[in-house]
């Protein structure tokens, strides 16, 4: 294994992916995975393994696992690794795998030292490890995690309450940018579980008011801690205002725990009145279904069903009634949609199509409109037959043809459905090699994007 293998594992999601190897474990066959990630590369395997095997407190075995990917140099390895020797009781171990090479050239490089410290009971020490780089957001944010429940919390609020306060003054100047945009968030935070909600609220509730803040993130985090603290009438003022948008789910969520549905529901329905937005009618499908109202909710998300976006809920509706056991109804919602809409989503219409049919149970009828599709227009044609076949029970002419299919998912599929039949070995055999998946990848690649010399 490699450097170079074990990052592309990592971004692409290559190998055996990570729901492939936690049902392995699952299923009991952690040998197989150990084995796999032990003679493979496969660094999926290797995450299940050393979990399953930390859980059953076999932190011999879980090193012994983990410690080729470390000895690589890659820095997520040594920190599972360094988590391994931690939980062996070799505290220092685990530091030194986790410590930056000198010169450190990023104050990130120290995030995973400081984290491991605070384990380690010497929290004052990483705090210390992190203030010079507290003009990183991210640090910030590690600063304020690793330190709860740690008796740190007026230490943090001194660290954390300049880099505030020029936030505030940045954007009073109109300013955008700022290191310490994010600290007005987490200033609050750390207010909040000191056990000083009220003051939290009054100097966040001011930046919201005055529109001190960077990103709607704040007036999300200030919704919902005037919603934990039972602020219903601000609460209210913030989510039938202005803000709206950031604010709305989060007080008629507040109404809805204190009893008053009904309450909430007229709010959301006068607001999507007034303004049709997407995000409100998500709002209002997700209270209805919850009370089980799903042709209410499937009648509130309609408006959006020919959207061309993420505001589109037909995909939820379509959830709903086959969850409710209705996947005719479900067929019918699908059918109704503009010639237009299945132009330009021809792919997920067809394939959602073949779905429904075998949720209704006509599987014959999906098999033929599936190997009617044509296979130069259809990446997963294959795949999708092998599927319904395997659900008649047509097992071995499913594994037929994936075996002989050029669909690059289908290897991924044959595995699955070996496993399913009780067969993991020959299973984790079916899956290429990282190698050869990563040239698969980059001929694809190279199939697919443009010329730049063209």
């Amino acid at each position: 294994m490699n450097v170079d293998d074990l990052e592309w594992q990592a971004r692409m999601y290559g190998g055996i992916p990570p729901r492939m190897a936690d049902l392995l474990c699952e299923l009991g066959h952690l040998d197989l995975v150990v084995q796999a990630a032990a003679q493979r590369g496969e660094w999926f395997c290797a995450l299940a393994a050393v979990r399953e095997l930390c859980t059953a407190g076999d932190y011999e075995r879980a090193w012994s696992v983990i410690e080729p990917f470390a000895a690589t140099g890659w820095k997520s390895a040594m920190t599972q690794a360094a988590d391994v020797r931690f939980r062996m009781g070799r505290t220092e171990d685990a530091l030194a795998l986790v410590r930056p090479d000198e010169p450190v050239t990023e104050g990130r490089e120290w995030r995973d030292y400081a984290l491991m410290l605070t384990k380690a009971g010497r929290v004052d020490d990483a705090i210390e490890i992190l203030v010079p780089h507290l003009e990183d957001w991210w640090l910030q944010s590690t600063l304020v995690k690793m330190t709860e429940g740690q008796d740190q919390d007026e230490r943090v609020l001194e660290l954390i309450a300049p880099l505030a306060e020029g936030a505030r003054r940045a954007r009073a100047e109109g300013k955008w940018r700022h290191p310490g945009e994010q600290a007005l968030d987490l200033q609050a935070q750390v207010l909040e579980r000191a056990g000083r909600a009220d003051e939290a609220i009054r100097i966040l509730g001011a930046d919201v008011a005055a529109r001190r803040y960077f990103a709607q993130n704040t007036v999300e985090f200030y919704a919902a801690l005037l919603a934990r603290h039972g602020r219903i009438e601000e609460l209210s003022e913030l989510g039938t205002g202005d803000h709206a948008t950031a604010a709305l789910e989060h007080y008629t969520k507040a109404l809805e725990d204190l009893g008053r549905g009904q309450e909430a529901e007229a709010v959301l329905r006068e607001i999507i009145d007034a303004t049709d937005h997407s995000n409100h009618r998500s709002t209002l499908i997700g209270l209805l279904s919850q009370q089980g109202r799903i042709d209410e909710a499937v009648e509130a998300g309609r408006p959006t069903f020919e959207y061309y976006d993420c505001g589109n809920h037909l995909e939820w509706a379509i959830h709903l009634l086959v969850e409710d056991g209705r996947p005719e109804r479900a067929l019918e919602l699908l059918d109704e949609r503009s010639a237009e809409y299945v132009k330009e989503h021809t792919h997920s219409v067809q394939s959602r199509r073949l779905g429904l049919l075998a949720e209704a149970g006509r599987h014959q009828e999906a098999i033929a409109e599936a190997m009617a599709l044509p296979a130069e227009e259809y990446w997963d044609r294959d795949t999708t037959i092998a599927w319904l076949w395997e659900e008649v029970g047509r097992v071995d002419e499913a594994i037929a043809l994936l075996r002989s299919s050029a669909e690059s998912q289908a290897p991924r599929a044959l595995a699955e459905l070996l496993i399913r039949q009780g067969r993991p070995a020959p299973a984790i055999a079916a899956l290429p090699s990282i190698s050869a998946q990563r040239e698969q990848e980059a001929r694809a690649r190279r199939h697919t994007e443009p010329n730049p010399f063209d």
